[in-house]
Protein backbone atom coordinates (compact mmCIF):
# COMPACT_ATOMS: atom_id res chain seq x y z
CA UNK A 1 0.00 0.00 0.00
CA UNK A 2 1.32 3.47 -1.30
CA UNK A 3 2.22 5.97 1.85
CA UNK A 4 1.30 8.55 -0.21
CA UNK A 5 -2.39 9.61 -1.80
CA UNK A 6 -3.56 11.86 -5.21
CA UNK A 7 -7.45 10.51 -4.54
CA UNK A 8 -8.72 14.41 -4.17
CA UNK A 9 -7.59 15.09 -7.95
CA UNK A 10 -8.81 11.42 -9.46
CA UNK A 11 -12.51 12.57 -7.67
CA UNK A 12 -13.39 16.11 -7.82
CA UNK A 13 -15.84 16.91 -10.50
CA UNK A 14 -16.03 20.90 -9.61
CA UNK A 15 -14.77 23.91 -10.75
CA UNK A 16 -11.23 24.58 -11.15
CA UNK A 17 -10.14 28.38 -11.15
CA UNK A 18 -9.11 30.74 -8.98
CA UNK A 19 -10.94 33.79 -7.24
CA UNK A 20 -14.23 32.56 -7.23
CA UNK A 21 -14.88 32.07 -3.79
CA UNK A 22 -12.54 30.08 -0.78
CA UNK A 23 -13.95 26.78 -1.18
CA UNK A 24 -13.50 26.75 -4.80
CA UNK A 25 -10.02 28.34 -4.56
CA UNK A 26 -8.49 25.38 -1.98
CA UNK A 27 -9.98 22.91 -4.17
CA UNK A 28 -8.09 24.38 -7.22
CA UNK A 29 -5.07 24.55 -5.31
CA UNK A 30 -5.53 20.96 -4.48
CA UNK A 31 -6.14 19.97 -7.68
CA UNK A 32 -3.16 21.71 -9.02
CA UNK A 33 -0.97 20.86 -6.28
CA UNK A 34 -1.62 17.11 -7.14
CA UNK A 35 -1.33 17.22 -10.84
CA UNK A 36 1.87 19.18 -10.51
CA UNK A 37 3.53 16.60 -8.41
CA UNK A 38 2.68 13.93 -10.96
CA UNK A 39 5.96 11.36 -11.71
CA UNK A 40 5.51 11.67 -15.62
CA UNK A 41 5.59 15.79 -15.28
CA UNK A 42 8.07 16.03 -12.61
CA UNK A 43 10.15 14.00 -15.01
CA UNK A 44 9.77 16.09 -17.51
CA UNK A 45 9.73 19.68 -15.63
CA UNK A 46 12.15 19.15 -12.65
CA UNK A 47 15.55 19.21 -15.15
CA UNK A 48 13.75 22.28 -16.39
CA UNK A 49 14.15 24.40 -13.45
CA UNK A 50 16.94 26.90 -12.78
CA UNK A 51 18.70 26.04 -9.63
CA UNK A 52 16.78 29.23 -7.88
CA UNK A 53 13.32 27.84 -9.51
CA UNK A 54 14.00 24.63 -7.47
CA UNK A 55 15.14 26.83 -4.22
CA UNK A 56 12.31 28.53 -4.68
CA UNK A 57 9.90 25.87 -4.19
CA UNK A 58 11.93 24.09 -1.79
CA UNK A 59 11.77 27.05 0.11
CA UNK A 60 8.20 28.09 -0.24
CA UNK A 61 6.99 24.84 0.63
CA UNK A 62 9.39 24.33 3.76
CA UNK A 63 8.40 27.97 5.18
CA UNK A 64 4.23 26.29 4.65
CA UNK A 65 4.92 23.42 6.49
CA UNK A 66 6.93 25.09 9.31
CA UNK A 67 3.94 27.84 9.75
CA UNK A 68 1.04 25.70 9.71
CA UNK A 69 1.69 22.43 10.78
CA UNK A 70 3.37 21.34 14.75
CA UNK A 71 6.09 18.96 14.79
CA UNK A 72 3.51 15.74 15.28
CA UNK A 73 1.67 16.87 12.38
CA UNK A 74 4.54 17.40 10.15
CA UNK A 75 6.15 14.09 11.08
CA UNK A 76 2.68 12.23 10.84
CA UNK A 77 1.32 13.92 7.57
CA UNK A 78 4.77 15.01 5.62
CA UNK A 79 7.81 12.73 6.65
CA UNK A 80 5.10 9.35 7.25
Amino acid sequence: MSQYSHKFVEDYDGPVGFGFDREIDEATVKVYLQKFSDDELMEKLIPLLTDEELEGIFELISELLAKHLNKEDYQRLFVK
